[in-house]
């Protein structure tokens, strides 16, 4: 495994650690539909959460907000899309990012950012 897939790894175990500890139940991980993939779908509250995980170095050039482009976008919304239909969810919804910073120590803090793209019918 290359150094970019093990940290990005490491940042997806950082958010569900950070998921679990926030009350979220994990209903599944690294789903792919096609050449699209959802990260982590979790629940809370009657609310299901879409959640992207991206992983940078602290001070990287782009950080993990400035990653979600409209092509990352669109490759969600079709994914969703054919998760909500497969499973025929009919509550709530949203997609979340979690942002995660590699620390030169080794750790990861992560950031939680809900509603970070808007999700239309």
């Amino acid at each position: 495994m290359t150094e970019k897939l093990q940290q990005g790894a490491a940042g997806e175990e950082a958010a569900i650690d950070w998921l679990r500890s926030h009350g979220f139940m994990i209903e599944a991980r690294n789903l792919r539909y096609g050449r699209y993939e959802i990260d982590i779908v979790a629940s809370r509250w009657g609310t299901t959460h879409f959640v992207e995980v991206k992983t940078r170095r602290l001070n990287s050039l782009t950080s993990p907000e400035e990653a979600i482009d409209d092509k990352k976008r669109h490759a969600l919304h079709r994914a969703i899309s054919a998760y909500v239909a497969q499973h025929r969810l009919r509550g709530e919804i949203q997609i979340d990012l979690a942002a995660v910073d590699a620390l030169s120590d080794g750790t990861y803090a992560v950031r939680y950012i809900e509603n970070a793209i808007e999700y239309g019918w």
